[in-house]
């Protein structure tokens, strides 16, 4: 069996105990202790902080740039429709069911397994950092933003973040900014005409946010995407309701700032809007960066990413790029193809060969 065999039936194996261990986000500490067991058989020295884990290749040298290989262990509750035990790791016909096989885990073990290749090899002209992070589902302040804004990590030169892109390109993600609004009325009896509707204020300013369009679009993401998608008023019937909240999900391109986004919403909508923050930001990499053309050449195709990960806590350049498709994520029944974590291991290995030595 050649090395890369081994290390892809490791990955496999763990993966397994990953599923068969409940990691919802914030309570991911059972699985942190499985990849401090994966870590301690093998003698790689590592760090945990909270439910992150961290460790560096054996000849890491400061004077080197690193590339860090991220992604995620935590998980989202199950989906009600689920046929199977989600906690249970089935394999049929070629796929391995359970939570978290495809929403990260097939890409956590594979960027795990290539660290491992990595790992003692002398002839890098890079580091090599992996990290296996935690409350990326609920974007948490306690997951890797925590390692960055604590120093604990090397400067990092570039990234690839495991999540599920059928091993394609994702060499830009959009940013997120949730917005709380409030439309202010007036209470009064709906039998008269009194008060001031909030209700009515509020699709006003929906209406707006419906359909403003911003000026200038990316040429990978394509143009900001503002959806509502909470809304609350009212007490009774017979009551003219004196607020309206609301929210909006903003998707955000690098061609405006967050602040910039939130500036001209609030000044084209009547109801208050606040951000819940402002730390989920848009991120990319140069289409000509080694690393992308190394996937170029080995038949992987670039494109935009409509959802958030880990990249947006990340200052550097980084690449979204894992097994699975994307589309499986949080559905009932989630799995992953055991030859996605097979491709994904020797793709990933591939490009970094030509990359980094």
């Amino acid at each position: 069996m050649t090395l890369q065999e081994q290390l892809t039936q490791d990955a496999i194996g763990l993966l397994k105990q990953l599923i068969a261990t409940q990691s919802f986000s914030r309570e991911e500490d059972k699985t942190g202790d499985i990849l401090e067991e994966f870590f301690r058989e093998r003698n790689i020295p590592f760090r945990r902080k909270i439910n992150n884990l961290w460790a560096r290749n054996q000849h890491f040298n400061p004077e080197l740039p690193t590339v860090l290989l991220n992604s995620h262990h935590d998980t989202v509750k199950p989906n009600p429709k689920w046929t199977l035990d989600p906690f249970e790791p089935i394999v049929q016909e070629g796929k391995l069911f359970g939570l978290g096989s495809n929403d990260a885990g097939g890409c956590l073990v594979s960027l795990l397994a290539t660290f491992c290749y990595f790992y003692n090899r002398n002839d890098l002209k890079y580091n090599v950092l992996f990290v296996a992070s935690a409350e990326e589902e609920i974007s948490g302040i306690n997951g890797l933003e925590l390692l960055l804004k604590d120093n604990d990590l090397p400067e990092i030169d570039f990234a690839i973040v495991g999540e599920p892109t059928q091993m394609h390109l994702a060499i830009a993600e959009k940013g997120l900014m949730v917005v709380d609004c409030i439309a202010h009325g007036k209470a009064g009896h709906a039998a008269r005409e009194e008060g001031d509707n909030a209700i009515y204020k509020a699709i006003k300013d929906i209406e707006w946010i419906k359909n403003y369009q911003f000026p200038k679009v990316s040429p990978v993401l394509g143009p900001i995407k503002m959806s509502v998608t909470v809304i609350n008023a009212g007490k009774q019937h017979n009551v003219v309701p004196d607020s309206c909240t609301f929210t909006i999900d903003c998707r955000v391109t690098e061609q405006y700032t967050l602040e910039e986004i939130l500036e001209t919403i609030r000044q084209n909508i009547e109801s208050e809007a606040n951000p819940r923050s402002i730390r989920l930001k848009p991120s990319s990499i140069a289409k000509e960066h080694p690393i992308v053309q190394a996937g170029l050449a080995l038949g992987r195709e670039t494109y935009g990413s409509p959802t958030t990960s880990d990249q947006a806590v990340l200052s550097c350049q980084s690449l979204k790029l894992g097994p699975g498709h994307s589309e499986r994520s949080h559905t009932a029944d989630e799995f992953i193809y055991l030859s996605e974590i097979e491709e994904g291991i020797d793709l990933y290995i591939k490009m970094l060969k030509q990359t980094i030595i």
